[in-house]
């Protein structure tokens, strides 16, 4: 701790300069502004606010201050995240530029256990009440914000679902235009081979021709294998040969298949987040369970 307080402050302050008061149940924090050198009260909610959004207020009020930050007795710094509620049941240490300021929280009475229950019930019941009155008013306005964010991600799909038509029946067009050249080379090979074998010459001299013919196309198959790394099956090879002259249309023709995706992810979510909505019994049940259910 001497170390940390030569780096962050250079001189103490007695702790009656900063004095913390409970008035109508909220403590009230009194300090002394640096630049106006006028005493100035914060009144902190500390079941709610936190010791940043306490350090935000001291320095809106007074702009002259350039650092505030909290430490606890041991040196330790307090996170901006905790709970003024976890801050005030301590002592700690409030430096404000280079000044730190050593405060002690009044004893607060403990509730007793019954009493606490008590509280507690009765949040729950808060809670409850103000989720059963306002709960249509939100899904009403929920509703209306995912259909008009539904409605845009339609408008901007429909040129490029259009587009996307387009590049589809093209690339369609000419994988089947490609299936038919095959199945005409092939033709082609078998009557040239059986015109050889039966008028041009015999089976002794075309049988090892076709023997290399059908090594040959074994080759070609695990070469495909090779650079594929999948077999040679029919329409596995269509669809891959589908989506490469498909990727090559729209890049030729200025289609980003990537916002295209996204657009479509975004729709799917909003649809099924609708869906949720409009089912009172899904409202609080997450994602992966709905589908299991489904």
């Amino acid at each position: 701790w001497a170390c940390r307080e030569g780096a962050h402050y250079s001189m103490l302050v007695p702790s009656d300069e900063v004095t913390i008061n409970y008035r109508h149940g909220l403590p009230v924090i009194t300090l002394t502004l640096p630049s106006r050198r006028e005493r100035c009260q914060f009144t902190v909610k500390p079941m709610v606010a936190t010791v940043g959004a306490f350090l935000q207020d001291v320095q809106r009020e007074d702009k002259g201050i350039v650092k505030a930050e909290v430490f606890a007795t041991d040196g330790s710094k307090v996170s901006d995240a905790t709970l003024m509620e976890v801050l005030l049941m301590n002592d700690f240490k409030l430096v404000i530029n280079n000044t730190a300021y050593c405060v002690s929280p009044p004893v607060k009475d403990k509730l007793s256990s019954e009493h606490a229950t008590e509280m507690e019930d009765i949040k729950s019941l808060v809670h409850r009440l103000f989720v059963a009155l306002h709960l249509e008013d939100h899904q009403i306005r929920k509703e209306r914000e995912l259909l008009q964010k539904r409605d845009h991600l339609k408008e901007q799909l429909m040129p490029l679902e259009q587009m996307k038509a387009r590049i589809m029946d093209g690339a369609d067009a000419k994988t089947s235009r490609l299936l038919w050249v095959g199945l005409a080379l092939m033709s082609t090979q078998g009557g040239a081979l059986a015109w050889l074998t039966w008028w041009v010459y015999s089976w002794d001299i075309m049988e090892p021709v076709t023997y290399f013919i059908t090594y040959g196309s074994a080759m070609a198959f695990y070469a495909y294998f090779v650079l594929t790394k999948q077999d040679y099956i029919y329409p596995d090879a269509k669809d891959r040969q589908f989506l490469h002259y498909f990727y090559r249309k729209s890049k030729a023709q200025h289609f980003n298949v990537e916002q295209y995706n996204k657009l479509k992810e975004d729709l799917a979510e909003a649809e099924e987040s609708l869906r949720r909505l409009r089912q009172p019994l899904h409202l609080r049940l997450p994602i992966q369970e709905i589908t299991n259910k489904d």
